[in-house]
Order: structure tokens, then C-alpha cells, then sequence
């Protein structure tokens, strides 16, 4: 059919960890090269989870190397997913914090199970680190604005009626019927020639991806200090002791 599936299937909750970070670009790339291969469906086989996010114990207690090779391996998948000339399709049948919304954002068109328990939205804020500048660039890219400035700075999860509604997710179908209405709106995409969708999703989406590719090294720089700062390493460490909690 030219679509491959591909499904997150690290648990328990699909962390973006830097093996995962690693595997998830290379199986990018090997289906960008395949030229039989024009769309990707990009879901979770775990139930109720589509990826919590960055894998907080990369970013806690480790060397500086480690935390500039992390931040190398999430800027490469952004870098390949946000720019794919392939069609995206983002089937979120879970709960998607943090990294994994970004996940979602970085595809052309967003579905999500239709079940109030399951939330979307970027809040780092609420573990007291802060969403970078091509988080942010992506996010008021697809809600506008004012709705990115206010759901930032709150770190707020949306429930799936509200991300709906704000347009972070385009539509919202029951969850038996996830699969196979990506399929149809794959089908919808590819109907197009495929030249014409790609120049103009570069066209849409080059400045934004120009920005981080420009400043790529400076933004590991960044990310080195902050999160090497003893306040973040603290803030990090109560959060993991809070989940710990919540586990037990």
C-alpha cells in the first residue's frame, strides 16, 4: 500500500530514552529511503499511553556528554519527523505529555481516541524545566499564538475534547476506530502527487526547521546549562520521587 505502521513499544510508558530516540530516527530514515514507502502511521501498542515524553532519568544525574548526546538524538528526530517528505499521521490512542505531544505536532494530521481520560499538551512547566524555542515554534504553528503562550506557560495537559477543540488534534474518533480512520485520511493525502505535498510542506515548514538546524549547537549549549543547574537537577529529582510515589 506504500504506508508502513509504526508503533511505540517501550514499556511501561514509551520514554523517549536515547536508544528509543536512536531506533525511532533510524526506522525514519530507512523508510524515507524506501521509495515504495510514501506515509507512515506513526501510533502506541501500549493501551492508554502514546509516550509520556523525554525520558527524565537521561536528563538527571548524568555526565555533560551524555546530556549534549541526549539533546543531539531529540533534535534529530524533530529534525526527521517535522521535515519528512513523507505524508505523518499521528494515531494518538493514549496520553501524550511533553515529548510525546511533540511527537503528534511534528505530523502532518493528529487523531486521538475519543476518551476524556486521555490528555495532550507540552508542560514541562509543570516539572519546572522549559519547552525550547523549536517545541514552541512547532506548537504555535499548529494552535495559534495565543492559545501556545497560555497553554506554555501553564504547562497544561488538554484532555482530548479540549485539544479538539483547540485544534491541537484535527479530529477525535472512537478508539476501535483509530486504525482504520488513519487509513482513510493516509488514503485522502496520497491522493495528491506527491511532489506537489512536498514542496509545500517545505515550504510551510522550512523557516522553523532552518532555525534549529542554525543554531543546533548553541541550543545543546543551552540545554547542557540549564539542566545542569543544581535548582533543575532538584526539581527533576522531586518529580521522579513523585512518580515513584504514585507507582507504589
Amino acid at each position: 500500500t506504500g504506508v508502513a505502521t509504526m508503533k511505540f513499544k517501550s514499556p511501561p510508558v514509551n520514554s523517549l530514552s536515547l536508544e528509543f530516540l536512536t531506533e525511532f530516527s533510524i526506522s525514519l530514515e530507512k523508510l524515507e529511503n524506501n521509495r515504495a514507502c510514501r506515509g507512515v502511521i506513526i501510533t502506541s501498542s501500549l493501551p492508554k499511553i502514546f509516550s509520556s515524553g523525554l525520558d527524565i532519568t537521561e536528563m538527571c544525574g548524568k555526565s555533560v556528554e551524555h546530556y549534549a548526546e541526549f539533546w543531539r538524538a531529540v533534535q534529530e528526530l524533530w529534525l526527521r519527523l517535522y521535515g519528512s517528505n513523507m505524508v505523518t499521521v499521528a494515531a494518538v490512542n493514549g496520553s501524550s505529555p511533553a515529548g510525546g505531544c511533540l511527537i503528534a505536532l511534528s505530523c502532518d494530521y493528529r487523531i486521538m481516541a475519543e476518551n476524556p481520560k486521555f490528555s495532550i499538551g507540552l508542560n514541562e512547566a509543570q516539572l519546572g524545566i522549559v519547552a525550547p524555542f523549536w517545541f514552541k515554534d512547532t506548537f504555535v504553528n499548529v494552535v495559534g499564538h495565543r492559545v501556545a503562550e497560555r497553554s506554555l506557560q501553564l504547562g497544561s495537559l488538554h484532555p482530548a475534547p479540549e485539544a479538539h477543540r483547540l485544534g491541537l488534534v484535527d479530529e477525535l474518533v472512537p478508539e476501535q476506530k483509530l486504525m482504520e480512520k488513519a487509513a482513510a485520511i493516509m488514503a485522502q493525502w496520497l491522493a495528491l502527487p506527491d511532489h506537489a505535498r512536498q514542496l509545500t510542506k517545505t515550504m510551510m515548514r522550512k523557516v522553523v526547521l532552518d532555525r534549529l538546524v542554525a543554531h543546533r549547537e548553541e541550543d545543546i549549549k543551552n540545554f547542557i546549562t540549564f539542566i545542569s543547574k543544581e535548582s533543575i537537577q532538584k526539581s527533576l529529582r522531586m518529580y521522579m520521587e513523585m512518580l515513584k510515589k504514585k507507582k507504589s
